[in-house]
């Protein structure tokens, strides 16, 4: 089933208004600090910046494998004072959220450093807002340019290679209550620096490694099929893709490889940038409500339902996807258009396989009306796919992915 022609025009129409207001936003990326023993340079930053007292939001898992022990030694040889919140879980909640404001005033600090992967991040930039606008709630928040305040200073290190949230403008939270998981989305929330040192990446176990490297993917994939691209976000798109495709089973088979392990944390981050200013798409959309009804991690999510979600798309994607694959360095000699697109398609399918990614995910089918309305009310009218799906579409994929 197709989505009717008012609907469609309404939500180009609307894609269209936000892809020329958007031009008026600041895009100014991060200052990047890179390469292996990166993170050892930014307490110097922070005092520089005349931050003497910080929270650090990370999980405790991170804490567990003592990856925090340069920077706190850093951060107390700068003369920084810093509190931790560990508490962060794999979908950081409200009340995660909540915690982490709390310690941050209770120890009168003046920024933030989100240290970990996605879920440490998306929480640092939540609290991050509501300090700075103490009398709006997070589901007040929810939604695009709904914060419009500077925030306190961010600092991100990421230490997966995957989501690219160092240089988002997006913070993803879940409601416990409601079981729904749903996006922030303001040009404040984008982190002043990114720290991008591989060593940190080094001790990710296989399955983390593979899941988030095809998120970055999914997001760099979303961004180059959309309608709402730049030269620049075409530039990081294509540039992130051939470095997935050309180390994402590297990183897999051997985990210390430092080199491939800094290749992919520079993809992630271009994908970043790009989903950044070209959004995502419907992969995201049904992802989040995974996340939000069953706790599926993201990763996780994109890089099952990106090939159904590619393929539904159909021939309106064809184009770009084809120019992926050429870009990817498959071997496309001899190849149409569709041809080149569905190879494309088939080695997503091909990596999820290699890296041991299911095909299917479990999901029930008394949850898929729901699942499907939330899915649509992110999606539409905002993300400018090739397609535009509606709810009885989004069931149709969602049953797909679940093999009922």
């Amino acid at each position: 089933m197709a989505a009717s022609l008012l609907f469609k025009m309404y939500c180009r129409t609307y894609q269209g208004i936000f892809r020329v207001a958007v031009n008026f936003l600041s895009w100014k990326e991060p200052e990047v600090i890179k390469g292996a023993g990166g993170v050892k340079k930014l307490p110097e930053v922070v005092k520089a910046n005349g931050h003497n007292s910080v929270l650090i939001v990370t999980d405790k898992g991170l804490m567990g494998l003592h990856l925090l022990d340069g920077l706190f030694e850093g951060l107390e040889k700068a003369g920084v004072h810093y509190v931790v919140y560990d508490g962060t879980q794999p979908n950081p909640t409200i009340n995660n959220i909540e915690e982490a404001r709390q310690l941050y005033l209770d120890n009168n600090c003046s920024a933030v450093i989100a240290f970990g992967g996605g879920s440490p991040m998306d929480c640092a930039k939540a609290a991050a807002a509501r300090i700075a606008r103490p009398k709006m709630s997070i589901q007040q928040m929810r939604g695009t340019l709904k914060i419009l305040k500077k925030l306190p200073t961010l600092y991100a290190v990421p230490t997966t290679a995957g989501t690219g949230s160092e240089t988002t403008l997006a913070a993803v939270v879940s409601d416990p209550a409601t079981h729904e998981k749903y996006a922030l989305q303001d040009p404040v929330l984008r982190p002043k620096y990114a720290v991008l040192d591989p060593e940190l990446t080094l001790g990710l176990p296989p399955h983390i490694t593979s899941t988030t490297g095809m998120d970055a993917l999914t997001h760099a994939v979303e961004a180059y099929i959309g309608h709402s691209n730049t030269k620049g976000t075409i530039a990081a798109a294509e540039k992130a893709t051939r470095m997935i495709f050309d180390n994402i089973l590297k990183v897999y088979e051997n985990g210390k490889d430092v080199q491939a392990r800094e290749n992919m944390l520079e993809a992630s981050y271009l994908a970043g940038i790009a989903f950044t200013r070209a959004y995502v798409g419907y992969v995201h959309a049904i992802a989040h409500n995974f996340g939000g009804m069953y706790g599926t991690p993201h990763g996780l999510a994109n890089a099952v339902i990106l090939p159904y979600v590619l393929e539904w798309y159909g021939s309106s994607a064809y184009k770009p996807l084809a120019k992926l694959a050429d870009v990817a360095g498959l071997d496309t000699n001899g190849l149409n258009e569709e041809q080149k697109a569905k190879l494309f398609i088939q080695k997503i399918k091909d990596f999820n396989k290699a890296l041991n990614i299911p095909e299917h995910i479990d999901i029930f089918e008394k949850d898929i009306p729901i699942i499907a309305q939330r899915a649509a009310k992110e999606g539409n009218p905002l993300y400018p796919v090739p397609k535009i799906m509606d709810i009885e579409d989004f069931k149709t994929v969602i049953r797909q992915v679940g093999n009922l």
